[in-house]
């Protein structure tokens, strides 16, 4: 009889401790490749030719041509990040039950747009940059 009772408080105790645990979900939309503003400032310089911006940075998203005829390779990226977390709670007390749940979301974007402007001899002659968070 003592030994049901001592089991019986072992299996609420670890109920309401599994209970308890909540664990975040963390999605990124973008993972692996990523381009930053430090990439960008570290790896790109005026006279560098267009094979080693595309060593550094890879494809540009959008290959057009200035009013001078030069190439014109601009980034363009969009990173996103959701969180979502959860958590549950249950007691079990003598045939008294309680339960509580609560959750929450957030997300944020990020944008990076490079512009790399080519001379005659597919060299870079300028560069910009413009990031932004929300």
């Amino acid at each position: 009889m003592l030994k049901n009772i001592i089991i019986s408080i072992i299996v609420l105790v670890n109920m309401l401790i599994v209970g308890c645990v909540s664990q975040p979900v963390n999605n990124n939309s973008q993972q692996g490749d990523r381009i930053t503003v430090g990439t960008v400032q570290k790896e790109i310089k005026v006279g560098m030719s267009a094979a080693s911006v595309a060593s550094a940075l890879g494809s540009p998203n959008i290959l057009t041509s200035d009013d001078n005829g030069g190439e014109v390779w601009i980034y363009d990226k969009i990173s996103s990040n959701v969180s979502y977390s959860s958590s549950d709670a249950y007691a079990t007390i003598l045939l008294i039950g309680g339960s509580e749940s609560s959750s929450s979301a957030s997300s944020s974007q990020r944008t990076l747009t490079i512009i790399i402007k080519f001379d005659a001899n597919k060299k870079v002659s300028t560069f910009k940059y413009h990031t932004s968070r929300f």
